[in-house]
């Protein structure tokens, strides 16, 4: 999945063109709501802008957090459900119990090797996140959208996108002994996120184009005018 995606060989566009294409695409996983993804992203991002509203980063981090859901369109190739959404987790290491359905693993050759079920498997303790292994999803691809094109929003929003579905550490308490000082640092603010990204979604449905504006200023503030997919 990394060699197919990371080429970023999709095409160019901006931040906001890329997010309207989620109007036809429902995350299967999520058991609350069956809206367009855009409108879960634009009403996140304003519950955050709501209760932080000198910190247009995060707004904007809430926006993009989800994005990396664009690679179940046919135009990026339309990769299966199982392979873009849901929780995520470090691979070359134990399968920690804080991992929903962590009993599936049993079936993984990984959970009987000793070089992966024993102490910390691959890595080194306190190695820090950067350093892992992440399993494959739409975490990873929007992270590394990021990186790509050099946005420059600043290292909470990175730490966000790329773990907000990292369930097993920031709600079961997994994984703790690989982070390092800066995980410390900012897992703070993945937290404060992590209520949002949980507990703001609404039937509700959002006025996508009142909202594009203020969105529109901000992408370009962080991101280049077209972005590489």
């Amino acid at each position: 999945m990394r060699e197919k995606h990371l080429c970023f060989n999709k095409g160019e566009m901006d931040i906001w063109e890329c997010a309207e294409l989620l109007n036809d695409i429902v995350d299967e996983s999520d058991p609350d709501l069956d809206v367009p993804q855009i409108e879960h992203l634009l009403q996140t991002a304003e519950a955050i802008r709501k209760d932080y509203p000198d910190q247009d980063w995060f707004h904007l981090t809430a926006f993009i957090h989800d994005l990396g859901k664009v690679l179940l369109h046919p135009k990026f190739g339309q990769s299966p459900q199982w392979a873009v959404v849901g929780d995520t987790f470090p691979v070359g290491c134990p399968f920690e119990k804080s991992i929903v359905h962590h009993q599936m693993f049993l079936n993984n050759p990984d959970s009987w090797d000793p070089k992966y079920n024993i102490g910390s498997g691959i890595y080194k303790e306190g190695c820090g996140f950067e350093k892992l292994v992440m399993s494959w999803g739409h975490d990873e691809y929007m992270y590394q959208v990021m990186k790509e094109n050099k946005s420059t929003l600043p290292p909470q929003a990175y730490f966000i996108v790329c773990y907000h579905s990292f369930y097993a550490m920031h709600v079961g308490g997994g994984y703790k002994q690989l982070m390092n000082e800066l995980d410390h640092q900012m897992l703070p603010w993945l937290l404060k996120f992590n209520k949002y990204d949980l507990y703001s979604k609404s039937s509700v449905r959002t006025d996508v184009e009142k909202l594009k504006p203020y969105y529109h200023s901000l992408i370009h503030k962080y991101f280049p005018d077209k972005v590489r997919w």
